[in-house]
This record gives C-alpha cells, structure tokens and sequence, in this order.
C-alpha cells in the first residue's frame, strides 16, 4: 500500500525538445517588398508541438531557458481572393521555458518592440533597444 502511494506521487519527468530547422521568408520594409530568410523551429513538450522559435535558446539556469517566439498571421482580408495565401511570418516576444514543470510563459520585456528590438541575453539579463510608443524615441535597456 505504501509503494502504491508513492509510485503515484512521483513526480512526471517533462520531456523537452526543438524540431529542425526549418527556412521562413520574413517580409519586411514599408510594402514589405524585402524578403529575408529566417531559421525557425518548432518547441515540443511531451511530442506535441507548443510553439514556433527563432533562432537559439540561452540558458539561464539549470531549469529555465528562453527563447524568441514567431508565429503565423493571417494578413488576408475577408475579400481578396482564395489563391492569394495570407499567412505571413512575424516575429514575437521572448518566451521562458521551464524544464521542471514544463510551463510556457511569454517575457513582458519594457518597450520592446517585436519588429525592430533585438536582446542580447548574459544570464538572466536582456539589453536591448526599446522603442516608445509614438515610435520617435529609442532607449537602452538592460532588464
């Protein structure tokens, strides 16, 4: 009885890992007329797929991880045309990771903006460029 109850207090370990990389055109400029090769992956917990990433994760302690978050957006009006795919790549905010619990989270960075800001990461710190929200004022950040 006392092995019953501890077999079913155990802790689930949480299997944790990337797909391959994976090539992505990333439009940028004023009409989008630049196009620009990403390397995107996909982040699996337990097999099935939790979210798309950009480039590589840093570590910043034996249990968590973060990583840059892209995802999918549909740019199609409801009027144009069936042939023309609306599904266009964006880049997203920071994501941490938890190995132990194997929980998701998106990182609320200050005045970081998706499409300009880039964050350097040492440890647990981000320096990055944050952009006001009139977009006329860039600042320094270190979080």
């Amino acid at each position: 009885m006392l092995l019953a109850g501890a077999a079913l207090g155990a802790a689930k370990p949480h299997v944790m890992s990337f797909a391959k990389w994976t090539a992505i055109r990333w439009c940028v400029g004023p009409n989008e007329g630049k196009c620009l090769d990403l390397k995107m992956r996909a982040l699996y917990v337990h097999g099935r797929t939790r979210e798309s990433t950009l480039g590589a994760s840093h570590e910043i302690s034996e249990r968590l991880f973060v990583v840059r978050r892209a995802f999918r957006v549909n740019d199609a009006l409801p009027g144009d045309t069936a042939t023309a795919s609306g599904w266009v790549w964006q880049r997203g905010g920071w994501l941490l990771v938890d190995r132990s619990t194997g929980q998701i989270s998106a990182i609320a960075l200050p005045e970081f903006d998706p499409y300009h800001s880039v964050a350097s990461w040492f440890r647990d710190y981000a320096a990055y460029c944050g952009v006001s929200d009139d977009g006329k004022k860039v600042f320094a950040i270190v979080f």
